[in-house]
């Protein structure tokens, strides 16, 4: 069991209100609000150990390299990866898949192919449109269905021995289904395919373990975990970074240059090029403490019941129709009411202190199947409330009274 008021205590944006109402954030699947203890690190990070990192000798060098080093530690342990020289840290998600793909670009090669699923984010759609076109290979689309589940029967005739990578989300941000990347990774496997998971909303719900999963590549972003912006984790099985060519040339990711040829670091420098987010990192590190100290399990327990909760709460406007049916699913509610514009509903309800995101959030070939511009989302951490859900209830009547 959670104590909702004392995590709300954790979060001092919570107390904030917007225009002259209690803030009320929905907003969650975009970025996670960040409690004192992360904010507070940041601060100490740059008040006591501020310096380069790897380089010096000199001793804040070396207590930030050494903060650096332990927080991708704390990810090594968090995720469950076999050594820490497998944890890349990056700009964010984004980063992570392109430097995947990008590197796939230069193995890949005409004849060969790249699957994706039609419930991606642009951010693991147009990086492998990149890789293909680059490299001659085709891209397929594993489809979905009305409720917003892929389609694995086609899945399973669309994988073949031409398949060389297949790059699936963990969970949808605009549905919130949780896909079956198990299944995915192990018939990729059997045709010896490589597999990334972009766990970028997934590892705010789920502690996901890369032993179990077996996985060649999983992404996520620190600031889906309450901590900070402009930092993320690429995870990658060593030997498959070892295959792959670095994304970036510069310090840090060299062993000897000269102007004849280069040499390269080895992992997980090969990847890091130039000065790193290094208080990112280290905070990453922090954040990471914190939803442990709260519990995965009972993350999950708690928000299912929110989801459940505002399930019941939205179908009870008429005319709403949610997006996203899965039976699996995360704590992500997609609606639209009938005749009115998503966009409409989220400027009113943002008048009412309510913060959802409004759009195609960065799926246009979801809105696309559904034949609709976007959605009202509204998605759910473990600091909200069933309160909270039904002023957000009464902030959607109150829309579609004014805008009926």
């Amino acid at each position: 069991m959670l104590d909702i008021k004392a995590i709300r205590n954790d979060f001092p944006i919570l107390d904030e209100k917007v225009n002259g109402k209690p803030l009320v954030y929905f907003d969650n699947a975009a970025t996670a609000q960040k409690p004192q203890v992360v904010i507070d690190a940041i601060a100490e990070y740059y008040e006591t150990i501020n310096a380069n990192i790897h380089r010096g000798v000199h001793t804040l060098s070396q207590l930030a390299t050494d903060a650096y080093e332990i927080a991708r530690k704390k990810v090594q342990h968090h995720i469950n990866a076999k050594e820490d020289r497998e944890v890349i840290f990056t700009a964010g998600t984004t980063f992570g898949i392109n430097l995947v793909a990008s590197g796939f670009a230069r193995l890949l090669k005409e004849g060969d192919e790249v699957l994706i699923s039609a419930m991606e984010h642009h951010s693991n759609i147009v990086p492998w449109q990149f890789a293909c076109e680059q490299s001659g290979a085709t891209l397929k689309v594993i489809p979905m269905n009305e409720k917003g589940e892929l389609v694995m029967e086609e899945f399973d005739k669309l994988i073949n021995e031409k398949t060389k990578i297949v790059a699936v989300t963990h969970i949808s941000n605009a549905l919130g289904t949780i896909n079956p990347i198990k299944r995915i990774i192990d018939k990729a496997h059997e045709y010896g395919a490589a597999v990334l998971i972009d766990g970028a909303q997934a590892t705010p719900h789920v502690k996901p373990d890369m032993q179990a999963l077996d996985c060649d590549f999983y992404v996520f972003s620190a600031h889906k975990i309450c901590g900070p912006t402009g930092t993320g984790v690429l995870y990658g099985k060593e030997e498959w970074l070892n295959k792959l060519p670095p994304y970036q040339g510069g310090g840090e990711m060299i062993k000897t240059v000269t102007f004849d040829k280069t040499t390269f670091a080895c992992l997980p420098h090969k990847f890091e090029a130039g000065t790193p987010n290094i208080a990112g990192g280290i905070v990453l590190g922090c954040a990471i403490d914190y939803l442990n100290s709260v519990g995965f399990d009972n993350i999950v327990a708690y928000e299912q019941e929110l989801l459940d909760y505002g399930t019941k709460r939205l179908l009870e406007i008429e005319g709403l129709k949610i997006y996203g049916t899965s039976d699996d699913k995360a704590s992500v509610i997609s609606f639209n009411i009938e005749g009115i514009h998503p966009y409409d509903i989220g400027v009113i309800v943002d008048k009412l202190g309510v913060a959802v995101r409004t759009g195609h959030h960065c799926t246009q070939p979801i809105m696309d199947f559904y034949g609709i511009p976007g959605t009202v989302r509204a998605s759910f951490s473990f600091y909200n409330t069933k309160e909270e859900i039904d002023t957000l209830v009464e902030a959607v009547k109150k829309a579609k009274s004014m805008l009926s």
